[in-house]
């Protein structure tokens, strides 16, 4: 969009609080799709359909989401634009339109901007009292996110619009094959009792022949984030690409440590991106603060990974390596970890900086013999490629 779309301040409420429950919010987009109609839209059934089951994807109580998830099913014309954000406006956020004598003309949009992002005013979170209106919007922002521009190097406007990009990061979790088998046209086993159990009810000589394979089904994430003074400058980030993760597979474990160790999944299973990071941040209580490694992952293996948590599991530590505890404890907890699960990646933001190998601090160099694979956390275009491999890594 190029014009900015946000509703009152005095409007307190989201889209989907229009009704209750879901099927409130199935009429309210239903709704929404008669009201394209009425403005000489052509809006089918289907169209509407589609929809619907974009917004369930998505966050229906994000403005942004809902635009996007509109107009890439309700919207077929490029000259149907300008109707589609006008009863955009009027229906989701109140805006009435503009009188007639008023300038409405918008400014083109230059050639060649595709990595322009559109952020909203409200992007911050955290940042915005409670005492304060909450503005939510669509608005044209100048920001270009750059992939390859550290977490650290980037401005808070910056900052914002990459945390909108990793929110809507998807990744493939590793696969594992289990000990039960299905029935499966391309498998390489007989299923020898389904054709004898075929053979007795048809009373046949020959059967067909069955074959079967292995399920496969997604292998468990395991992610500890360090949320030290340290690594201030990447823990937000990390911790939105966890929620991320969260939301695209089925079994991932998330832990917070600093100097002591916070499971914070209960939180994270929102789906408001705003509601769970708020949750998350007052179940720990030792942010920006010191870093005590070792003790954290032996607290981790005693309390959750001897109890199968970690069995087959593959285990993710973000942490810049800056410890200020026990080494030994270090090493010892990283072995027993190691036997316990299937993979142990270590993701540093300082390996960006190595030379050679691994960053040049004491605890990488204890937890080198124990790591499967050192990854790199410290922009935009390392955690995407990172989801993108995480299957062949895990």
């Amino acid at each position: 969009m190029s014009a900015e779309v946000a509703p009152p301040e005095t409007a307190e409420r989201g889209p989907n609080e229009s009704g209750t429950g879901e099927g409130g919010i199935v009429e309210r987009l239903v709704e929404f799709g008669h009201a394209l109609r009425a403005h000489d839209l052509p809006v089918g059934p289907a169209d509407v359909l589609n929809f619907c089951e974009a917004a369930n994807e998505l966050s229906v109580g994000d403005p942004v989401d809902l635009y996007w998830a509109g107009r890439s099913t309700l919207v077929h014309r490029r000259d149907h634009l300008p109707v589609y954000d006008e009863v955009f406006r009027q229906f989701f956020l109140g805006i009435a339109p503009p009188k007639k004598n008023e300038e409405t003309a918008e400014k083109p949009v230059p050639q060649g901007q595709t990595g322009v992002l559109d952020v909203p005013d409200s992007e911050g979170g955290e940042e915005q009292g409670d005492d304060q209106p909450l503005v939510l919007g669509l608005q044209a922002s100048g920001v270009e996110v750059e992939r390859n521009k550290r977490f650290d190097a980037c401005t808070e406007e910056e900052l914002a619009a990459v945390r909108r990009i990793i929110k809507r990061t998807r990744l493939q979790p590793p696969l594992r094959q289990t000990r039960r088998r299905a029935p499966d046209p391309k498998g390489r086993t007989f299923d020898i009792r389904r054709m004898t159990r075929e053979a007795m009810r048809l009373s046949q000589d020959r059967g067909e022949l069955r074959m079967m394979s292995r399920k496969v089904r997604p292998r468990p994430i395991i992610l500890l984030l360090d949320i030290s003074g340290s690594m201030a400058d990447h823990s937000r980030n990390l911790l939105q690409f966890a929620y991320s993760m969260n939301r695209a597979a089925q079994k991932v474990e998330v832990f917070c440590f600093g100097t002591t160790l916070t499971r914070i999944t209960p939180a994270l299973n929102r789906r408001s991106p705003d509601d769970a990071l708020r949750l998350a941040a007052e179940r720990v209580f030792d942010w920006d603060g010191g870093t005590r490694i070792g003790a954290s992952l032996d607290e981790f293996v005693r309390t959750y990974a001897r109890r199968g948590m970690s069995r087959g599991a593959t285990v993710v530590i973000c942490s810049d390596g800056l410890d200020r505890g026990n080494p030994i404890l270090l090493s010892e907890a990283l072995e027993r970890l190691a036997r316990l699960s299937h993979r142990i990646v270590w993701m540093n933001p300082l390996f960006a900086d190595a030379t050679h190998g691994t960053p040049n601090t004491l605890a990488m160099a204890i937890a080198a013999p124990h790591l499967d694979a050192v990854e790199t956390g410290h922009d935009l275009a390392s955690l995407e490629s990172f989801a993108v491999r995480l299957a062949e890594i895990g």
